[in-house]
């Protein structure tokens, strides 16, 4: 993370090419160069390579990725590799690794891993589609999208106060280029453009990031365009929109598309988490689904789920309590039973300013020892805080509780639906729940709300029977 933070767009891409990625820029730098040479072979890629022993480490992990070995040959070494899956697999490969390891090697915040969510499910779909054209280097596709907005990467991964300047004037409905010229004198784009200048990124890649028209940047385009379709829903205007202009490239079917979609952004999932960006991975849309929004397979599952732990808290609260038992299951109830994305318990600090992750479910983190934290902050009162204000806590929505997203609660949740229940003994702040839908995008409901609110009142039940147990 940047201490002192660069104030132009020159001294922005300076700090990220020599301070904050200097590795991805030689790396890259490399393979590029020989990838672009005559005489080249496998052992010369594979020196490059193994020249960093971490690298080569993932290289062998990913190669042996059902994604890019469909085949599942057994991949011993780099240069067996390189030979099975091709110069341009193994480009893909390792230009990816070098760029996970410069950015997940921070404290990611939300809006840091949502860029880095949207640009994998963009190259995913956009080399998916690629393959379907009878693109001659899908690989190229795939890189060319994934590093189109690098330059939003890279700032939301090591930004501070200039995130949040920027955040603010998003909150306010400002349109997005005009919010990062007032905050920061220029474009993010601008910053794509100077950092693939610096890293003398050339071919494909440096023609999206220009935004160069032809027929191969325009399926980087389009596969920007998909995941924005996807997350309208797939029985959506937008979506049929980007299923005709898909139907007249490939000749395919909207019923085909519409499942090769689906399969590329449960790919994306899975490539994320393979690469290490496990919260990224859950910010992946897999969008609202009308069809299966009112008559879910799973309910049944459900409610035997809801029964089972029901049952299990009941028992707890029939002998000695433990605490900690009470509030994971009632975690586990509001998470398996409603069907969340991401749930987690949180108990107040003593001040009562601030929140700390105790349990939490599919909310991973970047570090073994990072905890989820929410402020809860009065000036101006933010999301947290104000659930913390209720007694019967709170069904958030950014449309309706638009002035309490303030930029922490978007960089610790994102603009989700959520519910926020509290947690009291008496008048005092205990803790609070905390539960979204924040992957699959599909609206809560009023018993889903009803449901939530009755596991936090087997928590405060058991809570208050542990304090006559004393």
């Amino acid at each position: 993370m940047i201490d002192t933070e660069p104030t132009n767009l020159e001294s922005w891409t300076h700090t990220l090419h020599d301070r904050e990625m200097p590795i991805f820029s030689s790396t890259t730098q490399k393979i590029q160069m020989l990838i672009s040479e005559d005489k080249k072979s496998a052992s010369d890629l594979a020196n490059i390579i193994m020249h960093d022993p971490n690298l080569s480490a993932k290289v062998l992990k990913i190669s042996n990725n059902i994604y890019y070995n469909p085949s599942s040959r057994k991949m011993l070494t780099v240069t067996r590799s390189i030979i099975v899956l091709g110069f341009n697999v193994i480009k893909e490969l390792t230009i990816v690794c070098v760029l996970f390891d410069a950015i997940l090697s921070k404290k990611n915040k939300v809006k840091a891993n949502e860029e880095i969510a949207n640009a994998i499910h963009t190259a995913v779909q956009a080399k998916s589609l690629a393959v379907l054209t009878g693109d001659i280097q899908p690989e190229e596709v795939f890189l060319a999208t994934l590093l189109k907005n690098i330059g939003d990467i890279a700032f939301w991964c090591f930004s501070n106060q200039k995130g949040e300047e920027v955040l603010d004037l998003l909150q306010q409905d400002i349109p997005k280029e005009k919010a990062e010229q007032q905050a920061l004198g220029f474009h993010l784009n601008h910053l794509s453009q100077s950092l693939c200048q610096s890293w003398q990124l050339t071919g494909l890649i440096e023609e999206s990031i220009h935004n160069v028209k032809n027929n191969r940047s325009n399926l980087v385009e389009l596969g920007q365009e998909i995941p924005r379709a996807i997350e309208n829903g797939w029985d959506s205007e937008e979506m049929d929109s980007c299923l005709d202009k898909l139907e007249g490239l490939t000749g395919k079917t909207h019923e085909y598309l519409k499942k090769s979609l689906r399969e590329n952004t449960e790919s994306a999932i899975r490539i994320a988490k393979q690469f290490g960006a496990h919260e990224a991975s859950n910010l992946i849309k897999i969008g609202p689904d009308k069809k299966t929004q009112t008559n879910t397979p799973d309910t049944a599952e459900k409610q035997k789920i809801q029964f089972q732990i029901l049952q299990d808290i009941s028992q707890l609260l029939s002998g000695k309590i433990n605490l900690d038992t009470l509030f994971e299951l009632a975690v586990k109830g509001i998470h398996h039973s409603i069907g969340m994305d991401r749930s987690c318990f949180m108990l107040a600090s003593p001040d009562k300013k601030s929140l700390h992750g105790k349990f939490s479910l599919d909310w991973n983190k970047n570090e073994a020892n990072q905890k989820i934290k929410f402020l809860l902050t009065s000036k101006p009162t933010n999301l947290f805080k104000m659930a913390c204000q209720s007694n019967q806590g709170i069904w958030a929505s950014p449309q309706q509780h638009q002035a309490y997203f303030t930029s922490h609660v978007v960089n610790s949740i994102g603009r989700v639906e959520c519910f926020l229940l509290p947690l009291f003994i008496d008048s005092n702040l205990i803790g609070l729940f905390y539960a979204d839908r924040s992957r699959h995008q599909q609206p809560l409901t009023q018993e889903e709300f009803n449901l939530a609110k009755h596991f936090a009142q087997q928590a405060s039940l058991g809570l208050n029977l542990f304090r006559t147990q004393k």
